[in-house]
């Protein structure tokens, strides 16, 4: 059992002076102020920003702010996080529940797709929403945890001994505080055959404060080895900021990987890809996923071909070493798992 706290961590804490819940707070809720604080002219762009605001609420944490191009619309960044016109837009093929989460829900807050693994969501909140999010329509309120909720779930798991990896997500699992993620850790840990805890998460980069000593504690003291999945889909989401808290989660033991998903006018471009991938490893994230876009409704704007993604990732294949290219995967309801998408059909 590892128990050690990284040091410098009072410093990363300290940049600002705000605490992780102060950011999450504090976040940008309204189209007009994120066009306002980053220079965008409100006549060419409030419209769009309103008609899909009205479908799916924006929140923008200030640190990841902080990372985009003033005055550029086209910010990659920017481009993850601002509604458009394109949103209210119903387009065939694209639906609210792209990966038929709700035929997989076991328990309250419990969703199985697949044999071995069983995702638990910790909380319908997140620090940023993303528009193109396959949850984007996720009935939270229907699936929020209570005490004699969260009963039922460990009884679930408990009596699942094909179960050996539990995946805590939402939302974002690390939008909850950690004296609750501590107990569920805690909780998990006690099941004999749990032998893996995953958080799927985008918090430590979108406000790095989150990565604080109460989180490093609980996550240092567990049974079960804690995998971190990251998502992040574009270099310049990686500051000096989000490389200090990731290196406290590597000192703490955690195993860190990430996940993308292949967005049109953010990262379909093999420069920006190998660019990800070096700077992902550079801060000792390995790359795990490039995700097919998951047709959710409101998002179809983002969507890459097939045949596009693959030929984006054959050109990694002549940059890259082979540990450093994400494996391209579309995820289909009703599979054991991710399907890989063939390279060379």
């Amino acid at each position: 059992m590892i128990q050690r706290t990284p040091t410098g961590i009072e410093a990363h804490l300290a940049e600002d002076g705000r605490s992780w819940q102060q950011h999450l707070s504090e976040s940008i809720t309204s189209p007009e102020i994120l066009l306002q604080r980053l220079g965008l002219a409100p006549e060419e762009w409030l419209s769009g920003a309103q008609a899909g605001h009205q479908l799916f609420p924006i929140r923008v944490p200030e640190p990841f702010l902080a990372r985009m191009r003033h005055g550029d619309p086209n910010d990659p960044l920017l481009r993850q996080v601002l509604p458009r016109q394109e949103e209210s837009v119903r387009m065939p093929g694209y639906v609210r529940d792209p990966l038929a989460e709700d035929r997989a829900v076991q328990t309250t807050g419990l969703i199985r797709k697949y044999r071995s693994r069983a995702l638990l969501m910790v909380t319908g909140q997140c620090a940023v929403n993303c528009r193109y999010c396959f949850r984007r329509h996720f009935p939270y309120d229907e699936q929020r945890l209570g005490a004699s909720d969260r009963r039922q779930v460990i009884d679930t798991l408990s009596a699942s001994p094909e179960i050996n990896e539990v995946i805590l997500s939402g939302g974002d699992p690390l939008a909850v505080n950690d004296r609750l993620l501590a107990q569920w850790a805690a909780d998990l840990s006690a099941i004999p055959h749990i032998r893996r805890l995953r958080l799927h998460t985008r918090l430590p980069v979108v406000i790095p404060q989150r990565v604080c000593d109460a989180l490093l504690k609980w996550l240092s003291q567990t049974r079960i080895p804690v995998v971190m999945v990251l998502h992040i889909n574009h270099p310049a989401e990686i500051d000096p900021a989000t490389r200090n808290a990731l290196g406290y989660l590597r000192a703490a033991g955690v195993t860190l990987l990430n996940q993308s998903v292949i967005l049109r006018g953010v990262n379909d471009n093999v420069a920006v890809l190998e660019s990800l991938s070096e700077t992902l490893f550079e801060a000792g994230v390995m790359p795990y996923y490039l995700h097919a876009f998951d047709p959710v409704e409101g998002a179809h704007h983002y969507d890459v071909a097939d045949e596009e993604a693959r030929t984006l990732v054959q050109g990694l294949l002549a940059r890259l070493p082979g540990f450093l290219i994400p494996r391209l995967v579309r995820e289909e309801p009703g599979r054991d798992g991710k399907t890989p998408i063939n390279l060379f059909p």
